[in-house]
């Protein structure tokens, strides 16, 4: 099944790399083969079964894949390739499909800056906006160029080194992995590097393996479907680019040198420093192959982290930890957090149905999927009225009310809350009148528009929102989406204090597209006395399974499991969540 589940992951990217393209190709996100792509790729990586076993005909009958597609998919698993996959990666490299992250340039615009001034990557954006080529160009001037320099900077797209969002490279790494561990004779497989540390951006992806047999496993990754170009193959190590551009290095190590070199690859690199600094003030010495005596030789510890963690008198330091910001020292004194992890959830308190229109799952089916994954109590989100063509109105909410009203005992003992995610306004207003929204159990509020307010002003707005009595939690704070918009501009310390004082969550946004609120600002929260939630805010079924990205975000932050609202049991957790709403 592993290897199945592989194949359809693998099936799903190249479907979505379709859809992307495709957009490109066509001009609009909204094209009808874009979307017919895009649901195809969701449709295949939700399947319960291996989608290499079906026919072309079992896929058209399978919700959200048409004809065309269905013979797309039967052409890539036959041949491991799509002609027109082939064709549109070759008009569309890597580089240019990269102009598209910066906000404002969607595929038309992008086409016209590479018609009329040759720009196909960032780097050729960036000379063009200091010439100020950009300007006799209809559609652009001054203020385009400003936004986009700015845009660039505040996404990492200015730097030598390519960085790749975590929402891209993370199912990349994963399907290596997924595909290589049934080549014989592996016996551990992980990925490392920056990616095990959950940064929210990587360089390349690192893959480790312990095998007994080298060749193999290198042969093996050298012919994944992925592989677009090797850049170097050896006995230990070898490196491949993918169709989109990211660098994968794979290393190969004996299987009772894995714990040693699990750490090293997996660093950063001043946690390492830190680490060998003390091997040494123990006349030791600690490498990628183990942990050893310096004089004799002896190993020491190899075989795990813990071991060797162990050794060199630490507690075990969770991978997102390890950016020596301060996770020796309480290692050492044994005063690391009890972080959060996935087994401490107990329920998922963002939600989406197809009452939303961005929703694709009933009422009915949501909640199926929710108590499968055994949790103890729910909030069903649907948007407030306020978002456009999404939102949800007041007749409608309150059927949907009595709709969970009379589910509730089908669903026992997981206790279902009817929520709302509501819009927060220039002035800081949420969706309804007050009366109406205090009628809500749950209530998440969110900014979904106006992104280029000053720092002052998107901070007055949040505050107000934070200060209405319905609202329990603030959702995705900055709005950000990773690799593609910048975060809104805000006083931290000031929203901070404002959720503390008047007892609001700050959500941390499953979603690896958001990963909102970012670690550091987790951090920054927990240390001030604030709580946070962590929330799938799933509009697929698939989506819930998000739950333990925003549990790794929130270990990134150092966040105990107390600080954590649904860590905590159901009565518990509602008699926290009623108190707002008394006072």
């Amino acid at each position: 099944m592993l290897l199945a589940m592989s194949r359809n992951r693998e099936v799903a990217r190249v479907l979505s790399e379709l859809a992307l393209l495709t957009e490109l190709d066509e001009g609009s996100p909204q094209a009808f083969r874009v979307r017919a792509y895009d649901n195809a790729a969701r449709a295949v990586d939700g399947l319960a079964t291996d989608v290499e076993g079906l026919s072309a005909g079992e896929l058209v009958a399978t919700k959200g894949i048409g004809k065309s597609t269905a013979q797309k998919i039967v052409e890539y698993l036959e041949s491991g390739r799509i002609a027109k996959l082939d064709r549109l990666r070759e008009m569309f490299p890597p580089e240019y499909v990269e102009l598209t992250r910066i906000p404002g340039l969607g595929p038309k615009r992008v086409a016209t800056l590479h018609e009329e001034l040759g720009i196909g990557s960032v780097a050729d954006l960036r000379q063009a906006i200091e010439h100020q080529a950009l300007r006799g160009l209809t559609g652009f001037g001054p203020k385009s160029e400003e936004k986009m320099s700015l845009a660039i900077e505040r996404l990492g797209l200015s730097g030598k080194e390519r960085r790749t969002p975590i929402e891209l490279a993370l199912p990349v790494a994963k399907e290596i992995v997924a595909a290589l561990a049934s080549v014989d004779g592996v016996e551990a497989i992980e990925y490392a590097g920056s990616l095990r540390r959950f940064r929210e951006t990587i360089g390349d992806i690192d893959i480790l393996v312990a095998a007994t047999d080298h060749t193999a496993v290198m042969t093996g990754f050298l012919d994944l479907p992925i592989v677009d170009e090797v850049l170097g193959k050896g006995e230990t190590k070898s490196s491949a680019l993918t169709h989109g551009g990211m660098q994968v290095d794979l290393r190969v190590v004996e299987p009772d040198q894995y714990g040693a070199a699990l750490l090293y690859f997996t660093g950063s690199k001043a946690h390492n420093i830190r680490l060998r600094q003390r091997a040494i003030d123990r006349g030791w010495t600690l490498n990628e192959y183990a942990l050893s005596e310096v004089e004799s030789e002896k190993v020491v510890a190899s075989e795990t982290e813990k071991d060797i963690y162990d050794a060199l008198g630490l507690t075990f330091i969770e991978p997102p930890l390890r950016e020596d910001t301060g996770e020796i020292e309480a290692a050492r004194e044994d005063t690391l957090p009890d972080l959060v992890h996935l087994r401490d959830i107990k329920g998922d308190l963002h939600v989406h149905t197809d009452l939303s229109g961005d929703g694709h799952e009933t009422l009915e089916d949501m909640l199926d999927a929710v108590a499968a994954r055994g949790m103890g109590y729910v909030a069903i989100t649907d948007h407030g009225e306020d978002l456009r063509i999404n939102g949800v109105s007041r007749d409608q909410m309150l059927a949907q009310r009595n709709r969970i009203a009379g589910l509730a005992e089908r669903y026992h003992p997981m206790r279902i809350l009817h929520g709302c995610e509501l819009n927060i306004d220039r002035a800081g207003g949420l969706d309804y009148d007050q009366e109406f929204l205090m009628g809500f159990d749950w209530c998440v509020a969110s900014v979904h528009s106006l992104f280029d307010l000053d720092r002052h002003e998107q901070t007055e707005r949040v505050i107000t929102a934070i200060r209405n009595p319905a609202v329990n939690a603030i959702g995705h704070l900055t709005g950000r989406q990773i690799g593609s918009r910048p975060g809104i501009e805000l006083d931290l310390d000031t929203v901070i204090e404002a959720a503390v004082e008047t007892g609001t969550a700050l959500e941390v946004n499953c979603h690896l597209r958001r990963l909102d609120v970012a670690p550091e600002v987790a951090r920054r929260a927990v240390a001030a006395g604030a709580y946070l939630v962590i929330s799938t805010d799933a509009h697929r079924i698939g989506e819930l399974d998000q739950m333990q990205w925003g549990v790794l975000n929130a270990q990134r932050g150092w966040v105990d499991k107390s600080r954590v609202v649904n860590t905590w049991p159901a009565d518990s957790f509602l008699q926290w969540a009623t108190a707002k709403r008394a006072r």
